[in-house]
């Protein structure tokens, strides 16, 4: 019996549940790879393991891509990925900024309340004059705390959507892939933070730092405006010290819980006192910094910050526990403890210079082991990008929205869920998550455009029901009144609602976030909502295939790392072939492209495509 198209699909989709396929993996080394420190040597090398290479070090690439690796040594490959500072990426551009920030909004109140208590304590809040008369006095204050929420939300998309064109761009894929690992590492929301500015300023960090030196790397996020703001550091002064930093960098950021007492986390925090930022800038305000004697991992002095920082890099756990870190998420899960010790005395070695480990954790056989060649989930980040990068696709699509994508697969740039960042690994596929990863491809290939529509522009109910009711004349307090309707409003409210419709009122909060929604869709520069260009047809004529088997071998070598077991690659065959009305490429040409869709749809939902 003919299967249909989505019959096979949720068939593949369904094998997800199961472990992947366990056809010979013919890029992965023998057992005895699985912990060996022994460089991989040029006979060795292969076009396989170089794509291994690119997926793991980036995001994927395109044949053409991988074939410059192989053509490389294995050292020289390593070293073109890890070196990126000496590679030119000329061709990736700055952040269009919209302009919505201006310098009045500073210190941004952390919520409405605090706003409108600025006004009536100072007379103005948020760059807004307070009036001098009349009703709604603190409506302009009101309307302008919504409006930056509102537009930093939309410029934070934005510029997650400029990170994800980045990524597609890149001549640089390791500088991108290190900086992702920093963001999971070092997790910063801007749902706290609430400044794009800042969390800009973050990655862009993690792109000039991710590979230098650990230490300065601690330093730098420590005096990190986002960071500062993420937890807390104004809270923490002489006296009343906060400790939510402190017991971060121990337990998240360099060595792990079971090296350090609750002491030690309350005496690193009397350190950092008087750490804080000015806007983009780091600042000491030594009134408030803690000058006394502290007593930290088993040393006493007068530390500040920086001083806490050298000890933690002095204690023999930090190197471990970061060399795992990396080596879980660049390498494998399962970690070999002797090779673990191994890096970790090299980072020690190298005082804490990155490059040299990560080097060596590349080059090695252990790198192209059964155990960690395609071994690992993809996130969704991985998952959606690597997509396009395979495709050859160079502009990112408005649509599918690359954010609502990721975050229904369970990853979100700029806002992982706390700040241990996302757990990762077996945790990226739930039965929630199943089904939407062949969705994602299905968007990508067959998106539906007149039933799309742009996240970034699309107001709540509410919100619509409010701009009706202005529109057809009401006042704001009628207007913003839930069940008033758009005829005789004053009919239909209770007398409670009445009583509040004829009252003066200092401001209106629905509609100060009704404005201020409306203002920030003006000034936030639209995302342009255009679908992937795709041409498999021309792919397809490029690589001179000729028959349906030689087409499905080329597109599951150029999606998967994994091949296909014989029995999925026939019934891939079998479909293309049917949907053809022949095995003859050539004489299909015209009709090609909707089943050379299909066909690439339902070998991105299988079980090997999920891997990397």
């Amino acid at each position: 019996m003919r299967q249909s198209w989505h019959g096979i699909w949720m068939g593949l989709t369904l094998a997800m549940m199961c472990s992947a396929s366990t056809t010979a993996n013919t890029g992965s080394g023998p057992d005895s790879w699985i912990g060996s420190g022994v460089p991989i040597t040029k006979p060795e090398w292969s076009y396989d393991r170089a794509g291994h290479l690119l997926e793991r070090l980036g995001f994927g690439g395109t044949p053409g891509e991988i074939e410059q690796l192989a053509a490389m040594t294995p050292r020289d490959a390593v070293d073109w990925l890890v070196d990126y500072g000496q590679v030119s990426n000329r061709g990736v551009p700055e952040f269009d900024e919209s302009g919505i920030f201006d310098s009045g909004m500073e210190p941004f109140p952390r919520s409405r309340a605090e706003a409108v208590q600025r006004a009536r304590d100072m007379g103005h809040s948020m760059g807004i004059t307070v009036k001098p008369g009349g009703d709604r006095r603190y409506q302009h204050v009101v309307n302008k705390y919504f409006y930056y929420l509102r537009s930093n939300r939309l410029e934070n998309h934005r510029l997650g959507q400029y990170w994800a064109q980045r990524i597609l761009l890149t001549e640089r894929p390791f500088e991108e892939k290190i900086a992702l690992f920093w963001h999971g590492h070092f997790a910063t929301s801007d749902d706290k933070v609430r400044d794009y500015r800042k969390m800009a300023r973050q990655i862009d960090l993690f792109r000039k730092q991710g590979v230098g030196n650990f230490r300065n790397l601690v330093l730098a996020v420590a005096q990190d405006p986002a960071m500062l703001v993420f937890l807390d550091a104004g809270e923490n002064v002489k006296g009343r010290p906060n400790e939510n930093f402190s017991r971060e960098i121990l337990e998240l950021f360099t060595m792990g819980i079971g090296n350090y007492t609750e002491s030690d986390i309350r005496e690193a925090a009397r350190a950092f006192t008087g750490w804080t930022n000015d806007s983009l800038a780091f600042v000491v305000k030594t009134e408030l910094h803690d000058e006394e004697d502290k007593t930290f991992l088993g040393q006493t002095g007068n530390f500040d910050g920086a001083g806490i920082i050298d000890v933690i890099m002095a204690h023999e756990s930090t190197a471990r526990f970061i060399t795992k870190k990396l080596y879980r998420y660049f390498v494998a899960i399962d970690a070999p403890p002797k090779r673990i010790e191994q890096l970790a005395n090299l980072l020690r070695q190298n005082n804490y210079e990155l490059k040299p480990l990560l080097k060596a954790m590349f080059t090695a056989r252990d790198f192209y082991a059964p155990h960690a060649y395609s071994s690992q989930i993809k996130s969704p980040v991985q998952l959606v990008l690597s997509t396009y990068r395979k495709l050859g696709v160079t502009a990112l699509p408005g649509v599918p929205d690359f954010h609502t994508a990721t975050e229904s697969l369970g990853q979100k740039l700029l806002y992982p869920p706390n700040v241990a960042g996302w757990e990762g690994g077996r945790s990226w596929i739930t039965p929630a998550t199943l089904v939407e990863r062949g969705n994602f491809a299905k968007q990508v290939l067959f998106p539906d455009i007149g039933e799309y529509l742009s996240p970034d522009r699309v107001l709540t109910q509410i919100y619509r029901d409010v701009g009706t009711k202005l529109n057809v004349g009401l006042d704001i307090t009628s207007a913003t009144v839930v069940g008033a309707a758009s005829g005789n409003s004053m009919n239909m409210m209770s007398s409670s609602d009445m009583m509040v419709a004829i009252s003066d009122e200092e401001y209106n909060t629905r509609y100060g976030a009704y404005h201020g929604t409306i203002m920030a869709m003006r000034r936030v520069k639209p995302v342009l909502r255009v679908p992937a260009t795709i041409d498999l047809v021309a792919m397809v004529q490029r690589q001179g295939l000729a028959t349906t088997s030689d087409v499905v071998d080329h597109f599951q070598t150029r999606l998967l790392r994994l091949p296909l077991s014989s029995e999925h690659r026939d019934v891939l065959i079998g479909f293309l072939t049917r949907e053809l009305g022949t095995k003859e490429i050539g004489a299909a040409i015209s009709y090609l492209e909707e089943p050379l869709r299909m066909l690439v749809h339902l070998i991105m939902s299988t079980p090997e495509y999920q891997l990397s």
